[in-house]
């Protein structure tokens, strides 16, 4: 009985290890966003997975988990679906879900599309913030993200629509691109 309590620790150090060795391959190919041929055959396919990315520090930086990954050889694309990928930067925690996405040749940049959700949470004191969309473009390592179709955020009672945006430190710095509209409520005074 012991014994199998000692295997799960190498179990589970086996499957981070290979989990590595595959997004260390994925980063290291060039980027290309074209789309898997149609007579090709994936040559990976996984059901329920979590790829961890880590920095130069040790830490973890993000993990992609989607129901399905379809990895093609000839384009180098993986495609997910269901992906939901969550990004911490400092102490607060991105996490992206869309219907599908699909990961580029290197790695770098994660293409969501349909019903895209993102949560952010607020600093200390602060409300979250919530992004939607159709499509968001979004790469990891350089914590910048962006979309070319309608987009529409809120935080608390505040909304903001705009045909786009661009966004660097995740969040952090947005640009709304296009028409854009603001609403902010009005303060509520101490009066009845």
């Amino acid at each position: 009985m012991q014994a199998t309590y000692r295997l799960y620790p190498i179990i589970a150090v086996a499957l981070l290890a290979a989990a590595s060795i595959w997004l260390e391959r994925l980063t290291r190919e060039p980027d290309s966003v074209a789309a898997p041929s149609a007579n090709t055959a994936p040559d990976f396919i996984a059901e329920q997975t979590r790829i961890v990315g880590f920095g130069k520090d040790g830490r973890q930086r993000y993990a992609l988990v989607a129901e399905r990954m379809t990895h093609y050889p000839d384009t180098d694309i993986t495609q997910v679906e269901h992906p939901r990928l969550e990004i911490t930067s400092g102490e607060r925690l991105l996490e992206i879900r869309a219907n599908q996405g699909e990961v580029s040749a290197g790695g770098e940049r994660v293409d969501f599309s349909g019903k895209v959700e993102a949560q952010r949470e607020g600093d200390p004191g602060q409300v979250g913030m919530t992004f939607a969309a159709e499509q968001l473009a979004v790469w990891p390592d350089e914590h910048r993200a962006e979309s070319t179709v309608p987009v529409r955020l809120t935080q608390g009672q505040t909304t903001a629509l705009a045909n786009g945006l661009r966004a660097d430190n995740l969040f952090g710095t947005l640009d709304l691109i296009g028409q854009a509209r603001v609403n902010i409520p009005r303060r509520q005074g101490n009066t009845p």
